[in-house]
């Protein structure tokens, strides 16, 4: 009996040490071809100097942009962590993206806090069935940006932030952050997103177009008020 329970343990620790092995393997060849289509993405306009993994699903790399671009940039690409298991099945659970941040200084150091966040709502009726559901009409609704805001003086002309905001609804790009200490600006977006060599050399026009929207000039009476900005999609309303 001992000896069975022996042979259990040794077998599942040698199928554990494979699925690491195995899955490890795969993460980082997904890395290796995500490092290539941001290479690709910067078009000479910058370079990858350094990339390192961080664990088995974490990869961060160095980036070098001129200086009138960016400053100490690096993204971080998230995989899934399919090397662990009980992790993996915790974030198909929770339906984890794969995701790549871009991070980096600013030109000058901005003097506020800024979030982006790209929400989504979406509603259905339950218990209709399909022939139903074909035969009504639907209203869908796509209303404007809603900033919400805890500054105490806040500015009637917010166009920097909505110009801002726009941007970063046009290329899918799922949050951006401006803070006045380092990383001064970071923007994430999925990874699979830049697969498309288009879409991945539009994203990089996109960060230093969002960048170019908001200067360091752009602040409140109020220099490290934060100023949370909550971006609302598209809305389906069933009459």
């Amino acid at each position: 009996m001992g000896r069975l329970l022996l042979i259990d343990v040794v077998a599942s620790v040698a199928v554990l040490a494979l699925w690491y092995v195995v899955f490890s393997h795969y993460n980082r060849k997904k890395g290796a071809a995500a490092l290539r289509w941001v290479q690709d993405a910067c078009a000479g306009k910058g370079s990858i100097l350094e990339s390192r993994w961080m664990g088995s699903s974490r990869l961060q790399a160095r980036l070098h942009f001129p200086s009138r671009w960016f400053e100490n940039a690096r993204v971080t690409v998230r995989f899934q962590p399919r090397p662990l298991p009980v992790q993996w099945l915790m974030s198909c659970w929770h339906r984890q993206k794969e995701t790549l941040t871009f991070e980096a200084d600013l030109d000058g150091s901005p003097t506020f806090h800024l979030e982006v966040v790209r929400h989504r709502w979406c509603a259905h009726n339950r218990g209709i069935s399909a022939r139903k559901r074909d035969g009504r009409e639907w209203d869908v609704f796509e209303p404007g940006p809603i900033i919400l805001t805890t500054r105490t003086h806040w500015k009637q002309d917010p166009s920097a932030e909505l110009n801002a905001l726009m941007s970063a609804r046009r290329q899918d790009i799922l949050q951006v952050h401006f803070r006045p200490e380092s990383p001064q600006f970071s923007a994430t977006v999925r990874l699979e997103a830049l697969a498309d060599p288009n879409a991945a050399a539009e994203f990089v026009s996109a960060l230093r177009e969002i960048a170019a929207e908001l200067p360091p000039t752009a602040s409140s009476k109020s220099p490290c008020s934060r100023q949370p900005v909550k971006v609302g999609g598209g809305i389906e309303k069933n009459p």
